[in-house]
């Protein structure tokens, strides 16, 4: 009986017209495929980019130079240095993150006890040397301000899972 099958199957073509209904019946649903550079997908509130340093709302920034996430980096990809200032607290003078030794592992953001360091919603960083991948204070300062409110949306929205 199933050599009878099989000779029907090939005389007739079938498994070619079953895998032509299926190319036809993809054909008419919508397409599940992105044309990136102008079309972006979703990105999670817990997508960990490229490295910022926030303020709070007055200006101010937030890192209180307790070198947490220097501790805590296992790439060792974070240097900070400080000073105490005239009120007493400390800031820092220095903060450089190597980003060509980072693992986007987290921790650094997880460690900060006043959410100043942070991973934000940037992936497209990509440079054409490795000097460009020395984040300082100041490039770190500047990706916070361009993405604080991405950012603060997106901590809003993890704060319960925290």
């Amino acid at each position: 009986m199933s050599a009878l099958v099989n000779v029907v199957r090939s005389m007739f073509l079938l498994e070619l017209l079953s895998g032509m209904g299926l190319t036809f019946r993809y054909m008419f649903r919508p397409r599940k495929t992105l044309n990136y550079p102008h079309e972006k997908g979703p990105l999670s509130p817990r997508f960990r980019g490229e490295h910022a340093l926030r303020r709070y709302p007055n200006g101010e920034e937030r890192c209180i130079a307790c070198k947490l996430c220097e501790a805590v980096c296992p790439a060792l990809a974070i240097t900070i240095e400080s000073e105490p200032r005239d009120d007493g607290s400390r800031r820092t003078t220095r903060y450089d993150i190597d980003m060509t030794k980072c693992i986007y592992c987290g921790l650094c953001q997880e460690a900060c006890p006043v959410d100043a360091i942070v991973e934000g919603p940037n992936f497209e960083f990509a440079t054409e040397t490795r000097e460009e991948l020395y984040y300082d204070k100041n490039k770190l300062m500047a990706n916070g301000d361009r993405w604080e409110a991405e950012i603060a949306a997106n901590l809003a929205a993890d704060a319960k899972y925290r």
